[in-house]
């Protein structure tokens, strides 16, 4: 994970090395192999299929265009850049929390961010709002279609809600830290509202330093102006088209010289465009090129989709969010009050899946009833088939940390029914029990440190099983409640490899969205993220 490296093949090769060694047999060694992943996919199935068919409910939703009408009202409210910075953040959290980060920074880009340039919102402030909100608050606690709680619950061995709950809490700190900070760190360039930043945004302009003094947020300390100036990386294709680059090339940078293919506006509209090259991005446990792609091309060119039924596209734009914003509300009713039955866990899920699908029937019939039957089809194989591109790498690594389970390993290795199950992970927390320093602060922020290393390979996801497990493991020793201890392991896994903190991430497309340097967008974002998580880690094993 430290070189950047895929950790598939060191967790196949792990998992038969330790079944190998444990049982004696090479046979059985291999048998784990396919036992260890089996059992993986079997436990985390239900996490697959609710990913599926959200995505194919927005799929629904982009042929019907209204997923483009649920944001088009937040553009009225961009007044100011300091108004954009906000609302940019929160629309893309709202949009993040429901449907992930991928389909929501299209959404941005095409729709929001031009008006908030417009504004005067600076296009690395827009970055790194869109970039904290999504890829950061919304994905890191996934609270809605939780993914994430459930992938560190299951290895923890503790229940879903209690991680999704702590980690909705952590989640809110952080973001609100880093959002904060951010917005400090960049007002100051803040401009007044002018029709011409946005032509120049537009143009593939970009931001150089020069010198001169002006605001700064301590008095009397000078700041270097910025002003506009053509980018060198900028070239228009013949087809109209700007490339723009977003990646610095250098040592260590892992991944060459990246680029984004902007479509050029469209009489005067700035919708980006979102073909990525170059780069080895990956996202924070979702691909983000395929959907992005497929956004993108019903937001920019030619008829917009839905334009052959407004009244329909419109009356989905405000059902799609009242009915999941109701479907949350009615979840916290039944936690917090006796007035309706609390949904946990997979009943939880089961609802969640449940409405998605009935909302994702009633898009298609109302999109082409004739046709409602292969659309729906159609959409629920896509949604499939972006789950396993999404999160089938999860699997093998996955099953390398279950046989450390004594849940799980009896069942990987084909020990049979009466052998006794060994818990590595377990039995090797209890031998270097005393050589664990007795603070909580420690392991809390030692499981963070933990967390943040294992997203360095760009997939905020794959190593939610490695702290899921020290969490169930360390938490009984140190007296930290092993839920808290996921929910801080995953704040880690997901805020640095989900794409807030590493250029190789789906930050690539948010950089490029935005026509700015990704390796300036991870400066600006590293001081605030990482201050938010430093406070939350502190908050959350004060509050728990």
């Amino acid at each position: 994970m430290i070189a950047r490296k895929n950790v598939v093949i060191p967790a196949i090769a792990a998992t038969f090395l330790t079944a190998w060694t444990f049982t004696g047999s090479f046979v059985k060694g291999l048998e784990s192999i396919f036992n260890a992943s089996l059992t993986s996919a079997s436990e985390l199935f239900n996490i697959f299929l609710i990913i599926a068919l959200v995505t194919a409910l927005l799929g629904a939703l982009r042929a019907l265009g209204a997923d483009r009408r649920m944001v088009e009202p937040f553009r009225l409210v961009m007044r100011s850049g300091h108004s954009a910075f906000w609302v940019l953040a929160f629309v893309t959290y709202a949009i993040s929390l429901f449907f992930w980060p991928t389909p929501a920074v299209p959404l941005m880009g095409a729709i929001l961010l031009p008006a908030a340039i417009a504004a005067g919102l600076p296009p690395i402030a827009a970055a790194l709002a869109i970039a904290v909100a999504g890829q950061g608050m919304a994905l890191s606690s996934d609270y809605v279609i939780q993914v994430a709680p459930g992938l560190s619950a299951k290895a923890a061995n503790v229940g879903t809600d209690a991680v999704a709950d702590k980690a909705m809490v952590l989640s809110l700190i952080t973001g609100g830290v880093a959002l904060f900070l951010g917005y400090l760190m960049t007002r100051s360039q803040y401009r007044e509202p002018d029709a011409l930043l946005l032509e120049r945004w537009e143009a593939g302009e970009t931001e150089a330093a020069a010198p001169a003094t002006r605001r700064s947020l301590i008095p009397g300390l000078p700041l270097r102006r910025r002003i506009l100036q053509p980018a060198p990386a900028a070239a228009t294709t013949a087809e109209g088209e700007t490339s723009v680059a977003v990646l610095d090339s250098g040592p260590g940078s892992g991944t060459g010289t990246g680029s984004v293919t902007v479509p050029a506006p469209r009489n005067g509209g700035g919708a980006s465009g979102g073909t990525r090259t170059g780069g080895a991005g990956r996202s924070g446990g979702e691909p983000s090129d395929a959907m992005a792609a497929a956004a993108l091309k019903s937001l920019n060119g030619g008829d917009q989709p839905g334009d052959d039924c407004p009244k329909r596209s419109k009356a989905f734009a405000a059902i799609i969010p009242l009915a999941l914003v109701g479907l949350v509300g009615y979840m916290l009713l039944g936690k917090f009050t006796d007035a309706v039955p609390e949904v946990v866990g997979g009943d939880a899920a089961a609802l969640v899946g449940g409405v998605t699908v009935a909302l994702l029937l009633a898009a298609a019939v109302a999109r082409d009833a004739g046709n409602a039957l292969q659309a729906c089809a159609d959409h629920i194989v896509d949604g499939l088939v972006f789950a396993v591109r999404a999160m089938g790498v999860v699997i093998p690594i996955a099953g390398f940390f279950f046989i450390g389970n004594a849940d799980f390993a009896g069942k990987i290795m084909s020990l049979g029914d009466g052998a006794k199950a060994p818990g590595f992970l377990f039995e090797s927390v209890t031998h270097l029990e005393g050589a664990i320093p007795d603070s909580r602060y420690v392991v809390g922020f030692g499981v963070l440190i933990i967390g943040m290393i294992t997203g360095l390979d760009g997939s905020g996801f794959a190593g939610l099983p490695l702290t899921g497990s020290l969490a169930g493991t360390l938490g009984p020793t140190s007296g930290v409640d092993p839920s808290l201890l996921a929910a801080i392991g995953q704040m880690g896994c997901v805020w640095s490899g989900g794409g807030v903190l590493i250029a190789w991430s789906s930050l690539l497309a948010v950089a490029g969205f935005a026509r700015v340097p990704v390796m300036d967008l991870v400066r600006r974002s590293f001081v605030p993220v990482v201050a938010g998580l430093v406070v939350a880690t502190v908050a959350g094993l004060i509050i728990y």
